[in-house]
């Protein structure tokens, strides 16, 4: 784990499991706090916890990176994982189905997101409350 002193962004090394969303989302929420952006929390938690459910789900050593960065106006978080697999967000969603609606929710409750080639051939999705 590594924590820049300047306090304007914080980046995490981890591998997740099917629990660790709770725990992420408590240091997410702290740093909200500290930043002055306690309205943000809801969004932002919500966010990171499909995210990493994504990873848990798609990446098999259930490695990433998370990054918070704080922004004159809001936060940017990114996760960062080595499968190279860009997701995409479905036109359609099959009603029957138990997946598919993590980016859905992304959509919905970010300003913008989006998805990159990372080195190394891994990927790192972003988004900015």
């Amino acid at each position: 784990m590594l924590a820049f002193p300047d306090r304007r962004q914080y980046v995490m090394h981890l591998t997740v499991g099917e629990h660790s969303a709770r725990h992420i989302r408590r240091i997410v929420r702290s740093f909200l706090l500290e930043w002055g952006m306690p309205e943000l929390s809801d969004a932002v938690e919500l966010a990171v916890t499909e995210l990493l459910a994504n990873v848990v789900r798609h990446v098999p050593d259930r490695r990433c990176g998370l990054r918070l960065q704080r922004q004159v106006a809001g936060i940017r978080v990114e996760v960062t994982d080595g499968c190279p697999e860009l997701p995409t967000l479905k036109p359609e969603l099959d009603p029957e189905s138990e997946n598919g609606r993590g980016l859905v929710i992304l959509d919905a409750v970010t300003d913008k997101w989006g998805v990159s080639p990372a080195s190394r051939g891994g990927k790192t999705v972003w988004f900015e409350c």
